[in-house]
């Protein structure tokens, strides 16, 4: 019966893209960082708001939601992996800014083109996660040991991160761009913000098209670090999906509020390697110690902060 929970949620994201697209961002201008903020606090309260519905659900065990096997997920306990949850994911995306910063630089796409580029990247980054979550919560339900497998990943990921010098981007190398000029004739200039066009009365792709798949591709290699530490919170796969879908909702308008500022915060990156390494070993002892949920969201909200206001500091 918790079928009509991801219907539902399903249908919510749905319209609120749609207005997001359709009413409120119809024209192509660019995105003040005042708007952008005022944007991004309305992506925060919708995911809080989002939380109270899953207090609610769990705690009543609407439609049978919460009740597992030997443990029913009560509310209290929902809402704070949610919010944990969506903590996470909000902190993992913010490596994200940088990567599409240098993306819109390298294509020098004009900033009133660039929140329909991430309106479709978002759209096509929910269908990917939505898979991977999925999957990922098919491997851990069958396989105890893939649980060890995703924290040393985390670990990795932290430590590959930690020692890389400078961040760069080689679009021409990516296998995507690569197919897409071999399959259609490229156009030299922008074309509005459409991603396809004529040239020489055959089909061809806008240099904006090569961008919208190269953030796609990067979000895959992104995901592949969020969605292992959001199962470090917990295996649930409406709250690893829900709370996942509002940190990347959020992304445009918070990427429009920072990414004039984002070098300042200059030891944030380090503040997000923590994070990993400690979601990572927080589920490589999961089995002889279990870390509280609560526990967890105040130490990586420790970190985090820390990491910001050391960075404002040295500004």
């Amino acid at each position: 019966m918790t079928i009509y929970f991801w219907l539902g949620f399903l249908l919510l994201v749905f319209i609120l893209l749609a207005l997001d697209l359709g009413v409120f961002h119809k024209k192509d201008k660019a995105i003040p960082a005042k708007e952008a903020l005022l944007w991004t606090g309305f992506w925060v309260f919708l995911a809080l708001l989002f939380n109270v519905f899953i207090y609610f659900a769990y705690e009543y065990h609407w439609l049978g939601i919460g009740l597992h096997v030997g443990h029913n997920v009560g509310g209290k306990e929902a809402a704070i992996k949610y919010f944990t949850g969506y903590v996470v994911e909000k902190s993992l995306s913010l490596d994200n800014i940088f990567v599409i910063a240098m993306i819109f630089s390298y294509f020098r796409v004009p900033d009133k083109y660039q929140h329909r580029v991430l309106f479709w990247g978002i759209l096509g980054a929910l269908v990917m996660r939505g898979i991977m979550i999925y999957a990922g919560a098919a491997l851990i339900d069958r396989f105890d040991w893939m649980i060890y497998v995703f924290g040393g990943l985390l670990i990795f990921t932290a430590i590959k991160m930690l020692l890389s010098k400078n961040e760069e981007i080689h679009p021409d190398d990516n296998p995507l761009v690569k197919l897409a000029r071999k399959l259609y004739p490229v156009t030299g200039t922008y074309e509005g913000h459409h991603f396809f066009t004529k040239l020489n009365g055959r089909r061809a792709i806008t240099p904006l098209f090569l961008v919208l798949l190269v953030i796609e591709s990067t979000d895959v290699i992104f995901a592949v670090d969020s969605i292992p530490a959001i199962f470090a919170i917990t295996t649930d796969p409406y709250i690893v999906f829900t709370s996942n879908v509002f940190a990347i909702l959020g992304l445009r308008s918070l990427y429009f509020a920072l990414a004039a500022m984002i070098t300042k915060f200059r030891y944030l990156k380090i503040s997000i390697v923590i994070v990993l390494i400690y979601v990572g070993i927080k589920m490589l002892i999961s089995e002889m110690y279990h870390i509280p949920t609560l526990v967890s969201l105040f130490v990586i909200i420790f970190i985090l902060g820390s990491g910001i206001l050391a960075s404002l500091k040295k500004n």
